[in-house]
């Protein structure tokens, strides 16, 4: 795994009315500082790849949909330099994904279904100076094929 990359599996309290799940708490441990929080909602087959950021960690939770989640690790002082991750978050897997800085992140949506992401950042959007630089989704140096194989 990308040096860095954190997951947590969450624990389901189901009982007859339905299930109550925490997403994230101060003592997980996960992010250095809490920033914002966001939500965004993208439709069946969308692409949203790549973009990283150079001082903010992010962290991913797909509550509604399936999602493909592609990771590349572009810092020149990682193990892990140039080494790609992929994660299936969503209904079918909830689980968080902490995504550090430097390391490039998109998705794609699986399914006939939309998508919501949520996610966290350890700083708040600065609109005058936004912490997010893009890759274009098809970038030959990261190399990715987003098809679906038939296996």
């Amino acid at each position: 795994m990308i040096e860095g990359v954190q997951v947590k599996k969450f624990v389901k309290h189901c009982d007859d009315r339905g299930f109550f799940m925490e997403i994230l708490r101060d003592d997980d441990e996960l992010l250095s500082r809490f920033g914002q929080a966001s939500m965004s909602k993208a439709y069946p087959g969308v692409i949203k790849a790549f973009h990283y950021h150079e001082h903010q960690d992010d962290l991913w939770f797909f509550p509604v949909g399936n999602a493909q989640v592609v990771l590349y690790d572009l810092r020149d002082d990682s193990l892990t330099k140039g080494e790609t991750n992929v994660f299936y978050l969503g209904e079918d897997n909830p689980i968080l994904l902490v995504i550090p800085k430097m390391v490039a992140h998109g998705y794609r949506v699986l399914g006939q279904e939309p998508a919501v992401i949520i996610y966290f950042t350890t700083l708040s959007y600065n609109r005058e100076k936004p912490d997010e630089k893009r890759i274009p989704w098809d970038d030959p140096a990261i190399g990715f094929d987003w098809v679906t194989k038939n296996r």
